[in-house]
């Protein structure tokens, strides 16, 4: 069975193609606000790869938001129109749960700017803390109550030390924990709202 695993939520551009739930091509690149350009062109060097078309895939795994809000757009909506062209299952993962691996515990951080930090901590497959939008001083009191927890995403705007995230490892970590989308049709990203958990 091969997937075809899409992220652009955060500065990364992400894409992951695996044969039976093993890696065989993936790469992960920075490119804010390119992803645009830059996603289709890297879909196609993929297949070309590892000589697929798009029409071999049984799933597509993509991440759903939170993040940025043209971002967000970009990988969705490649991924509902190879899910409708393919019949592929289209499985939505949280792009925050993407940042890490399922079997760790971890916490996923992304910059919300005015000082707040999108979040969301896991702790082997569960969800601790759902994704919501924290003050930056709040989530540095998260980050010492939970102080065994691997801190995933980029720290710097905190002044603290993280671990990159690889986003094609955290989708294919979590695809087996999460439903297809019943009605890929009716799928919207996820945008936390300016308000949300403040």
């Amino acid at each position: 069975m091969y997937s075809l695993l899409l992220d652009s939520s955060n500065t990364n551009l992400s894409v992951g193609i695996c044969k039976n739930n093993q890696i065989i091509y993936q790469n992960s690149f920075s490119c804010w606000q390119r992803q645009s350009e830059l996603m289709i062109p890297e879909i196609e060097k993929g297949l070309k790869e590892v000589s697929l078309s798009l029409l071999d895939f049984e799933e597509i795994v993509c991440a759903k938001g939170p993040g940025s809000y043209t971002g967000v757009r970009i990988a969705l909506t490649i991924a509902k129109i190879i899910s409708q062209m393919s019949g592929a299952k289209l499985i939505l993962v949280s792009s925050l749960m993407a940042m890490g691996n399922a079997n760790k515990k971890y916490i996923a951080l992304m910059n919300a700017r005015s000082a707040r930090s999108y979040i969301g901590i896991y702790d082997q497959g569960k969800v601790i803390l759902e994704d919501t939008i924290k003050t930056n001083e709040e989530v540095k009191e998260l980050i010492k109550e939970y102080s065994s927890f691997e801190v995933v995403g980029e720290g710097s705007y905190l002044g603290i030390e993280t671990t990159l995230p690889n986003e094609v490892e955290g989708l294919l970590s979590w695809k087996e924990l999460i439903n297809p989308e019943e009605d890929v049709l009716k799928v919207k990203p996820v945008y936390l709202k300016d308000n949300y958990g403040i």
